[in-house]
């Protein structure tokens, strides 16, 4: 590859950002950096610390197949444990002379001339960089719902993903404002030490039994053998991978919800709360959550479902709609993340000072979830259209930087300034990705994450996993548009 070096800038220290640093430094690509805005590694499983949080994922799965962890306690790991995990993996393979934290990128724009990207950090400190991989993710900016009256809350206020753990619940009213994945795992916990706790749903969600146990001691011992560990991990592989079927509703989505609605029956005999509790969209339509104890938490005396619309909220508590006012001197937000604004706040310009907010204004896209017309030598990891309601993201993020190791070594081996993926190939691929959404639930009707206000779904993948590792196993450099490095430019030192 001789002597040009290209500088990468990594955006983000989570699953995707120390996964595309590993791929750059085992391929010998050591001059980049990844920049950090906390102060640690871990992403989303550093930020999040609220009580009962763990992965839905099993943990044998959720973890990367170049860095197996034998140790992992239970099956499903929860957050300290995934976070000493990523922690380990920095130390393993030599990361921290490549860590800045404390850096947030607050601007990138694209330099055509110099085939360069000028990056601003957020204190004003001007970087440049031949490549930018964005590993910000979909779920770093909590969202917190507009209601009337919020600001005048006399009380503590926290969104669950900004947990304050100075806070001690015990005994006191509180009320919890949403009741997704995350409200699922802490109300269980905050149930037992809450004096008087308000559950507010917008809409009931569909929840499987959790089959969590802590890994008996043989089976451990084990799991430490290397071929035991894969055969697990790939048993595991194919059991998440049927329940893509799910998704596509039919008789698998109903024999899906016939298993829910026997979950809940099992665990709420009250037949009013049944009713209260059971969606009224088909399953999968927003995220399926795995819990076990969140339906006994619901039925304890000192736990309170409402159904009714929040009509404001008032300094001791909340009104709904009915005029119902329900005292409260507590209140946490389980109401998830800005999950379909992806890099925000991140301002990027490309190719012709195109902006890309302005590209995605009416929903973000991207080629393979990966690279956007316009915007040269930029790449993003779990993008638009790559979440998964069935399996773990952490494979496709392995195969996205494996895609990206590729395109940077392209870019040395060719002597080229940059690649920009064709407009026409992005608009077919797009339309592949409408046609595929069409056939699953996520497009039934339901408000989720996974869409934007006007309907669009821009976060998940409509095929299975399989379909997406054949579509990036390598990239096809036809669909690029390929600028040669002008004669006479120094290679990078």
């Amino acid at each position: 590859m001789g002597a040009r070096r290209p500088r990468v800038a990594i955006l983000g220290a989570g699953f995707g950002g120390l996964c595309m640093a590993i791929r750059l430094k085992a391929a010998g690509l050591t001059s980049f950096t990844v920049y950090e805005k906390g102060q640690d590694v871990g992403g989303t499983w550093r930020d999040n610390t609220y009580p009962g949080l763990a992965c839905d994922v099993p943990s044998y799965l959720y973890s990367y197949s170049f860095a197996p962890y034998t140790g992992w306690t239970r099956r499903y790991p929860e957050q300290p444990e995934i976070l000493a995990y990523l922690r380990r993996c920095a130390e393993r393979f030599g990361l921290e002379p490549h860590l800045r934290f404390g850096t947030e990128i607050a601007e990138a724009v694209f330099d055509e001339e110099s085939g360069l990207w000028r990056l601003r950090t957020g204190t004003g400190e001007q970087i440049e960089a031949e490549i930018v991989v964005s590993a910000l993710g979909q779920l770093n900016r909590p969202h917190l719902p507009d209601l009337p009256g919020a600001a005048d809350f006399a009380g503590t206020w926290f969104h669950s993903a900004r947990w304050n753990h100075d806070h001690d619940l015990t005994g006191r009213s509180v009320a919890v404002i949403g009741n997704g994945a995350s409200a699922v795992q802490f109300v269980p916990r905050i149930a037992r030490r809450a004096g008087r706790l308000s559950v507010f749903q917008r809409s009931a969600t569909w929840v499987f039994p959790k089959t969590d146990f802590p890994y008996p001691r043989g089976a451990r011992r084990a799991l430490r053998l290397r071929a035991v560990t894969r055969a697990y991990r790939q048993s595991l592989y194919w059991r998440q991978e049927m329940l893509f079927f799910l998704l596509l509703g039919g008789r698998f989505g109903r024999m899906g919800e016939h298993r829910a609605a026997e979950h809940l029956r099992e665990q709420v005999a009250d037949e009013v709360l049944r009713t209260t509790l059971t969606p009224d969209y088909p399953i999968g339509c927003k995220r399926i959550v795995i819990s076990s104890d969140f339906y006994p938490a619901l039925t304890r005396d000192n736990v309170e479902v409402v159904t009714e619309p929040i009509s404001r909220i008032v300094p001791d508590g909340i009104v709904t709609a009915d005029g119902t006012h329900r005292p409260a001197d507590t209140i946490v937000y389980g109401t998830g993340f800005r999950a379909t604004e992806f890099l925000a706040p991140l301002d990027v310009t490309g190719r012709g000072g195109r902006r890309l907010a302005d590209t995605w204004r009416d929903g973000a896209y991207a080629y393979l979830g990966m690279t956007v017309p316009g915007f040269p030598n930029f790449f993003l990891l779990y993008g638009p259209n790559t979440n998964l309601g069935h399996n773990s993201i952490i494979l496709m993020l392995e195969w996205q930087t494996r895609y990206v190791l590729q395109c940077v070594q392209a870019l040395v081996g060719r002597d080229l300034a940059w690649l920009d993926v064709r407009e026409d190939v992005t608009r077919r691929y797009e339309a592949g990705i409408r046609a595929g959404l069409r056939r699953t639930v996520w497009e039934a009707g339901c408000t989720s994450w996974y869409k934007t206000s006007s309907g669009k779904v821009t976060n998940n993948w409509p095929l299975t996993t399989v379909r997406y590792r054949r579509e990036v196993r390598r990239p096809k450099f036809e669909h690029y548009h390929l600028a040669i490095r002008p004669q006479g430019v120094p290679a990078t030192p």
